[in-house]
């Protein structure tokens, strides 16, 4: 536990569901309705260093969260992605995976997805 870390201290009012190692919140800066965090109740920096009963606990709750969200927001997809490491643009170094709902129309073209991260490399579909 991280006295400076924001998911180490969550208040129960923000949890949407949980288990025994993980959690489940919107997040605070949501870039679309609905979007979640699915966060280890343990302190850890990376996918890389949870535990196989933790990764299978985070995948549950995924699998949960994107269940709950098609019942309350009936999105037409979604972005599953990890910030893992300050190069990758991880703010809060502590694993989250971001379940973000996609709308039709909420982007002028959706196609690339995840690759927007390198916009000169996402469009890999158009000539160069």
């Amino acid at each position: 536990m991280s006295d400076s870390c924001p998911f180490c201290s969550l208040p129960e009012e923000r949890l949407v569901d949980a288990n025994d190692l993980a959690v489940v919140i919107r997040d605070g800066f949501p870039v679309s309705k609905g979007h979640s965090l699915v966060i280890p109740r343990r302190h850890v920096g990376s996918w890389f260093d949870v535990t196989p009963e933790e990764q299978h606990a985070l995948l549950v709750l995924l699998g949960r969260a994107r269940r709950q969200l098609d019942g309350e927001f009936s999105p037409d997809g979604y972005n599953i992605g990890i910030n893992d490491g300050p190069a990758a643009g991880q703010t809060v170094r502590h694993l989250h995976i971001h379940l973000i709902p996609r709308y039709a129309g909420d982007t002028e073209d959706p196609r690339g997805g995840v690759r927007w991260v390198f916009p000169h490399k996402a469009a890999y579909w158009k000539e160069r």
